[in-house]
């Protein structure tokens, strides 16, 4: 039975096309740079956002008409697990992620939890075989219950923390029966609200602690999954630990955990952080860190996590140049971890914003090939930097230069000549790229 009832299967009808449910620019068999876009993007259903989400805000009750939340409990779980593979299969996305309580209602005992998850793995498990769709990532939700107020790898409650690392076992053992290529670790509430109380040193030793446990087990029960950390900077805490890239990788190299871990990274997070989505890919990339996309936009009149469905051209083209440069995204995907606007209800609006966020990625994914093959910004960086390529800039790249003979090289009082950067040209070029396609 069709829960999308009147919604046939999106199809890829070009530019022309005046069919708000068709594809103006995704077709996934186009090839780009030896690629199919569905091979370059490996695009990815949130559940939470997606299936979970009912437009409740601060101010106000839900708003989502949602043809499964007239069941409750697992019913309403099993239902959830038909759309979701009804909706994969109509948008042709291959891919899906979740937490365990989005697909499972948590129970009143640990056990109850568990059972609950089981009963809705199986029907996922069925579901992935008859329709061929896979797991991108998999996490456990260690922040919304009142539990982990203080946090779940950073809390200052020992139960707390036992009971965490028990979630984060079955999330494993989820994972590995789901065949998932990642699994995701984001902090929700690892981080702190005041240093008054907090001993951020014990803190952050207990974190590394549980992420080399789930290391271990991993390797025990024979699960293979790329390990993600998601950084955030703010929002549920006021501080979290794993802010951005930078604080993040550095963490990893402090504890010994960078060969195990990559990032998942989150356009609105960047935002958040006082970084553009560019930068945190470009940071993840320069140290071999790059391992997944959460695709999103934040409003940047507001300072929170928004979670607006990718329609900025600039930043979908920028986000693939980067992605593209790095040599792609491997085991990992673009997940589009956004919500629909609380005024867009109706359930054919899941079926436009994805549209509208698939074609935004696809569009950008075209103008950062003609970027990379036309050799646009390469040919200008490798220009700007050109002083390095002979005499003395070679010496300082090759490692012969010291102090004593940049001294020698600067007393002869050459005349110093510095060249503009042109950078509102370069956008302009940017602009005409990206509405040339």
């Amino acid at each position: 039975m069709s829960i999308f009832k009147g919604i046939g299967n999106i199809e890829f009808e070009g530019k022309g096309s005046d069919n708000p449910l068709a594809f103006k620019h995704y077709d996934p068999k186009q090839v780009v740079l030896g690629k199919t876009m569905e091979e370059h993007l490996r695009f990815a259903v949130a559940y939470w956002h997606t299936f979970n989400a009912n437009g409740t805000d601060p101010f106000g009750v839900g708003t989502m008409v949602r043809e499964w939340d007239k069941y409750d409990g697992l019913d309403r779980s099993k239902a959830r697990v038909e759309a979701n593979f009804e909706f994969m299969n109509k948008l042709n996305i291959p891919y899906y992620c979740f937490h365990d309580v989005d697909i499972a209602p948590e129970g009143a005992t640990l056990q109850e939890s568990n059972k609950n998850l089981d009963v809705i793995v199986a029907l996922l498990k069925e579901q992935m075989q008859h329709s061929g769709k896979k797991l991108l990532w998999n996490t456990v939700n260690m922040f919304s219950n009142p539990r982990y107020v203080h946090g779940a790898g950073t809390t200052c409650n020992a139960d707390v923390y036992a009971y965490a690392g028990a979630q984060l076992k079955k999330g494993l053992e989820v994972g590995k029966e789901l065949g998932a290529e990642n699994y995701v670790f984001w902090g929700g509430r690892e981080g702190y609200e005041t240093l008054l109380n907090t001993d951020m040193g014990f803190e952050l030793d207990n974190l590394a602690r549980l992420y080399h446990m789930a290391i271990a087990y991993a390797k025990e029960i024979g699960f293979d999954a790329q390990f993600l950390i998601e950084p955030k900077p703010k929002e549920p805490t006021k501080h979290q630990y794993d802010f951005d890239a930078a604080t993040t990788i550095a963490f990893l190299q402090k504890y010994g955990l960078k060969d195990h871990f990559k990032l998942n990274l989150e356009a609105n997070h960047a935002t958040l952080a006082g970084h553009t989505f560019e930068h945190e890919i470009r940071t993840a990339a320069i140290n071999g860190m790059l391992g997944s996309l959460d695709a999103n936009q934040g409003d940047l009149l507001l300072g929170w996590d928004t979670d607006e469905f990718p329609t900025d051209l600039y930043s979908t083209t920028l986000t693939m140049f980067e992605v593209l440069k790095a040599g792609g995204i491997g085991r990992g995907g673009v997940n589009f971890d956004a919500k629909v606007r609380r005024g867009s209800f109706d359930a054919e609006d899941l079926f436009l914003a994805h549209i509208a966020g698939m074609d935004s990625f696809a569009w950008g994914l075209k103008a950062a090939a003609k970027l990379i093959d036309e050799k646009i910004l390469d040919s200008i960086v490798d220009n700007r930097y050109r002083s390095f390529k002979e005499g003395i800039g070679a010496d300082i790249v090759s490692g012969k230069a010291t102090l004593k003979s940049l001294e020698q090289y600067a007393l002869q009082n050459n005349p110093i000549v510095n060249e503009s950067g042109r950078q509102e040209r370069i956008r302009l070029m940017l602009s005409e790229v990206i509405f040339s396609v």
